[in-house]
């Protein structure tokens, strides 16, 4: 098991995604591995290499990942930790749906800190407990989006030392209506404009927090929630000049200034731009077709085994496309990146 985990750590890491290339880049490098592992049967196929990720129990697997990366970590004070899921649209099979990931992303430090799968997206309420069982959040922000906008997530955040940022949808008609009752009827204790005119688009959003909960309905359920907040936000084009609003509501255990809950908020979808994004784009994710047994959910977690390699190799400011390049072509960089 040691060698075959080398192995596709090593060629993942070298770009490599699907059973055959890490199967050819074991062959190629076979002398390299040799030095860090037996190899006395020789490189595994890619078939022998399929069975056994889709044998590897993924709860096992995903608790092993979790105490690495918290290993990892650096302790940053009210570091937001974002969760959200993610589906891997290739991973459904004629027996069950596409996988449907939810993960927690420590944003400060870049690293997904864990993660569980469900079949379906409905079942993030589920999930997030399960996950949040698995992470040291003590003294972290948690931000999650309406889905997990549940009193038992809330609850069970504040007992792991954390505080919690829900969003606030439909999904919540009478905390949402108290929010507006509130908003309408009530001074924001404090405000805040932030202007990001990065990526082609400038983008405005305004916070307005309360404080006051009496025209919450039911507010007392909500464990340890002490504020509501508003953010409005304009996107316009610069290339085109098309602008588009939208308003967010939220719910929070902590009390802090209009700026604070702009920036939390903001961290909050790090998880979209700096994990999913990567999945997909550089571990090309969506395009897999691992589906026999459990190998998506496995080979999902080496990719952000690797991910976590290449962020925590902070000498070269390079892309991580660029760094999985030059671990193919460089052995001494690649044992740096596998801290051999």
């Amino acid at each position: 098991m040691h060698d075959i985990l080398l192995l596709v750590l090593s060629a993942v890491l070298c770009g490599m995604d699907e059973w055959e290339e890490i199967e050819d880049f074991g062959i190629e490098q076979q002398h390299w591995l040799c030095s860090y592992g037996s190899f006395r049967c020789g490189i595994p196929s890619h078939d022998t290499l399929n069975r056994v990720f889709s044998a590897i129990d993924p709860v096992e697997f995903s608790a092993c990942f979790s105490e690495w990366a918290n290993s990892l970590r650096t302790q940053c004070d009210q570091e937001v930790v974002a969760i959200d899921g993610k589906s891997m649209c290739n991973s459904h099979h004629s027996t069950h749906a596409a996988i449907h990931m939810v993960s927690a992303f420590a944003t400060q430090n870049g690293l997904c800190l864990g993660q569980v799968a469900t079949q379906e997206k409905s079942n993030e309420i589920t999930a997030i407990p399960q996950l949040l069982s698995l992470l040291d959040v003590k003294g972290c922000i948690v931000t999650i989006d309406a889905m997990g906008c549940q009193k038992n997530i809330a609850s069970k955040i504040l007992k792991q030392g954390a505080d919690y940022i829900l969003a606030v949808k439909g999904n919540q008609p009478l905390l949402e209506e108290g929010i507006q009752d509130t908003i309408r009827f009530n001074k924001p204790a404090s405000s805040d404009v932030d202007v990001d005119c990065g990526h082609g688009r400038i983008e405005t959003r305004e916070c307005f927090v309360y404080n006051n909960l009496d025209m919450v309905e039911g507010a007392e359920f909500w464990a340890g929630l002490k504020t509501i907040f508003r953010i409005d936000s304009q996107r316009t084009i610069k290339s085109t000049g098309e602008t588009s609003r939208q308003t967010r509501y939220y719910i929070s255990s902590r009390e802090a200034h209009a700026k604070k809950f702009n920036a939390w908020t903001r961290s909050h979808w790090a998880i979209e731009n700096n994990l999913h994004w990567t999945l997909d784009v550089v571990f090309g994710e969506d395009q897999s077709r691992k589906r026999q047994g459990n190998a998506a959910q496995n080979f999902n977690i080496i990719r952000k085994t690797v991910m976590a390699l290449l962020i925590n190799e902070r000498q070269w400011k390079a892309s991580k496309k660029r760094k999985r390049s030059k671990a193919l072509q460089n052995e001494k960089y690649r044992e740096t990146l596998l801290k051999f």
